[in-house]
């Protein structure tokens, strides 16, 4: 049902030092710039950074996740280090993540794949804070997510879908990381029609504008679905 992970937008408090982390020691090119704005290829994915003048406003405290070469891992992990950065490793099985935070707050992950690169190639994780679980999972599961693990001592489930979602019941995760509240996520869509149907009566706030869905989740967190490119 939703294909792509379009963009992930983060609230930030001034946009210098934000663009200098993303752009510098992140090394991510920059789509464009405006005044309050600036949006960043993360991959495939757009990373927009957003100093908030209106509605939605971006991700505060967000945990997510970009894939990197796991031959780079060592580099980035170095020159992370050597910049002064308090890093934290995690092993899954055979790859390692590492995790450091941005000026304002949002834990960014780097997390050894089987991306080309070089750098930062793709976002596969996003956190998102929901006040229940339940209510949470149910409803992006009719957006086609399935549970892929849950937590055995925290209250939280990672969906698989285009994008992995972590929902996360108030607490703190690997590296002291939250959840993000009112992330603004935008997906792409083969079917505009079956995700209005399966966003119908669940959302906080629906709107169709053309070529285009715009949703609030029940915890406040702000979707756009959009058709894809191969579907317009």
């Amino acid at each position: 049902m939703l294909t792509r992970l379009a963009w992930l937008a983060l609230e930030v408090k001034y946009l210098d030092p934000a663009r200098s982390f993303y752009a510098g020691t992140l090394a991510l090119p920059v789509l464009e710039e405006h005044a309050h704005e600036a949006t960043f290829a993360a991959g495939e994915t757009a990373l927009v950074l957003r100093r908030p003048t209106a509605v939605p406003r971006g991700g505060l405290h967000t945990h997510f996740a970009c894939s990197i070469p796991a031959a780079e891992y060592d580099a980035w992990w170095d020159r992370l280090s050597a910049e002064g950065y308090e890093l934290e490793e995690v092993r899954f099985g055979e790859t390692r993540s590492l995790y450091c935070y941005d000026p304002d707050g949002n834990c960014v992950e780097l997390g050894e794949s089987t991306v080309d690169g070089p750098g930062i190639d793709g976002v596969f994780e996003v956190a998102l804070e929901v006040e229940s679980l339940e209510r949470a999972e149910a409803y992006y599961r009719a957006l086609g997510f399935e549970p892929v693990d849950r937590g055995e001592t925290r209250r939280r489930v990672r969906l698989g879908g285009p994008v992995a979602l972590e929902l996360w019941e108030p607490q703190l995760g690997i590296a002291d990381a939250r959840g993000g509240v009112h992330v603004d996520l935008g997906f792409e869509t083969d079917d505009l029609e079956r995700v209005e149907a399966a966003l119908e009566g669940r959302s906080r706030s629906l709107e169709r504008r053309q070529g285009e869905l715009i949703a609030r989740d029940g915890d406040g967190h702000h979707l756009t679905v959009r058709l894809g490119d191969s579907s317009e």
